[in-house]
């Protein structure tokens, strides 16, 4: 199964499950353990689990600004970054808490996934 960190990682720390590798480019500091998929032998499977905020099209830019402000002072929240760790979830660099990154990466994203949905013909449901 493939699943988000922070769905299974209590868990991983309770003995329950065991986890063979994480889809991850590097090994995630709450489980070191973990190898990733590249380390685990599938060099090729990375697959990120990522969270954005979005607003309507057309939402001042200064409002946008205030936004993504507010959500950088929570992402250094010290109890914000507790429970985030207990979680097993990681907070991207700062340079990626943009606008303008989050765009990109959604973009790279799409690009990457959206051939392999229509290759393997997956519909909505």
């Amino acid at each position: 199964m493939i699943e988000p960190a922070s769905n299974f990682y209590g868990q991983l720390k309770a003995g329950t499950i065991k986890a063979y590798a994480m889809a991850s480019k590097a090994r995630v500091g709450a489980a070191p353990e973990i190898p990733t998929s590249a380390e685990a032998g599938v060099p090729a499977f990375v697959a990120s689990l990522w969270y954005g905020l979005w607003v309507p099209k057309g939402t001042p830019r200064d409002i946008v600004g205030k936004l993504n402000a507010t959500m950088i002072d929570v992402f250094n929240d010290a109890a914000v970054k507790k429970r985030f760790a207990e979680l097993g979830l990681e907070t991207p660099p700062r340079a990626q808490q943009t606008p303008d990154a989050l765009r990109a990466f959604q973009k790279a994203e799409a690009d990457k996934w959206w051939p392999i949905i229509k290759a393997a013909n997956i519909k909505p449901q």
